[in-house]
């Protein structure tokens, strides 16, 4: 949509960021969002938040000099409105032809994709165990990372090839040396950075299970075996195989106090286990799945906290801000973590979400089987993650 040249507007039009947006969300405050985007687009990827209201008016309804009085309807005319698009092309021009009709408008800089770039790091205050433990949250896809420091050391796990830089300036800011980058799967819904950093010099790991897949580029890694463990500083990172989501799914519980789960269980549900053998696996995935959590994660301290690799719409943060949750309250929030085995099986067979756009060409790069440019990676990346069982929160059933 933004690839086609829109006329300037004839009156100014002031641009709002996304992480003016972001915090205007964040503070609870009432926003209008006005989204040109097509309905398709619209419907799969889209701002949401508890005092959000988005309206969807695709661009093409305001190329005509003569904007139908139906569609002027739609868009409020009592507030301000922050027209959004792909990429901020399309929603200055909607913007201006508002505005010369009276309406409050701003339109949001770089669109959707400025949206995706909102990369925070939040500190779990619950994280009781050696240095500190922040979490990185990526509102626009629910991508989830974690980057624990003590002494002078630093790893970062699930890192995102979009936000390489990113890890090396927050570890100088914190005046720290980037020691590992740890990925718990080959991810389906977003490129790793993890090669990335490893270029750089930071020692890259994957998990040993996972090579068969078909991963390429294993010897310049260092290769996880269910056990090894991994020192920060005086924190310990130690990797607990839990397959189900993969068949090379991989948790790594930083210094005993938070399990990152990767994509097997979050703080809203549990993994979907279709998107390595399709549907014709996926029952066997389902079981698989079920014996790590009963035997690998529900059999830790009920207050061992759990941290995913994503979150939803439909999750809820802890009071840090953090989508983390103590295991004996998922156990209690969450029925299919006290099923049995068939009971689980069919319960998250019975309403899996669509895959992940792009999944397989995400894949195929994440295994290094396909070369993809930083800019075509990013664009395969964007949307939702839809790596949950549910496209509802299994908690509180």
């Amino acid at each position: 949509m933004d690839d086609m040249d829109f006329p300037t507007p004839d009156v100014e039009i002031e641009s709002v960021t996304p992480d003016e947006l972001k915090g205007r969300i964040d503070a609870g405050e009432d926003v209008t969002l006005l989204d040109a985007r097509m309905e398709s687009e619209y419907e799969e990827w889209k701002i949401d938040g508890e005092t959000v209201e988005s309206v969807n008016v695709p661009y093409f309804h305001f190329l005509d000099e003569d904007i139908d009085d139906d569609v002027l309807a739609e868009i409020p005319d009592d507030r301000e409105v922050t027209v959004l698009c792909a990429k901020g092309g399309a929603s200055e021009f909607v913007a201006g032809a508002l505005k010369e009709r009276g309406y409050d408008v701003n339109h949001l800089e770089d669109g959707m994709n400025g949206w995706a770039r909102i990369y925070e790091a939040v500190e779990v205050n619950r994280y009781d165990g050696a240095g500190t433990l922040y979490q990185y949250q990526r509102p626009s896809s629910g991508c989830l990372g974690y980057l624990v420091i003590d002494g002078d050391e630093a790893a970062v796990i699930d890192p995102l090839r979009a936000f390489t830089d990113r890890y090396f300036e927050d570890a100088a800011e914190l005046d720290v040396d980037l020691t590992y980058a740890i990925d718990t799967h080959i991810h389906a819904d977003h490129i790793s950075g993890l090669r990335n950093l490893a270029e750089e010099g930071v020692e890259g790991v994957i998990p040993a299970a996972a090579v068969d897949r078909g991963v390429t580029y294993a010897d310049e890694l260092t290769l996880a075996e269910d056990g090894d463990e991994f020192q920060v500083g005086d924190a310990t990172i130690e990797t607990v195989s839990t397959p189900g989501h993969t068949s090379g799914m991989t948790s790594y519980l930083i210094d005993g106090e938070l399990l990152a789960t990767g994509d097997g269980l979050f703080v809203e549900s549990v993994a979907r286990p279709d998107l390595e053998e399709g549907d014709a696996g996926a029952e066997d995935a389902a079981k698989q799945l079920y014996e790590s959590l009963q035997e690998r994660v529900l059999s830790l301290p009920d207050e061992t906290l759990v941290g995913g690799a994503h979150f939803s719409d439909s999750a809820a943060p802890a009071e840090d801000g953090t989508y983390t949750a103590p295991i004996g309250q998922l156990e209690e929030e969450m029925a299919a973590l006290t099923m049995d085995e068939a009971e689980f099986v069919e319960l998250i067979l019975s309403d899996m979400p669509p895959r992940p756009a792009n999944y397989e060409e995400i894949i195929a790069t994440n295994l290094g089987q396909q070369e993809t440019g930083d800019e075509e990676a990013f664009e395969l990346e964007l949307g939702p993650n839809n790596c949950a069982a549910s496209q509802e929160s299994l908690a509180g059933d």
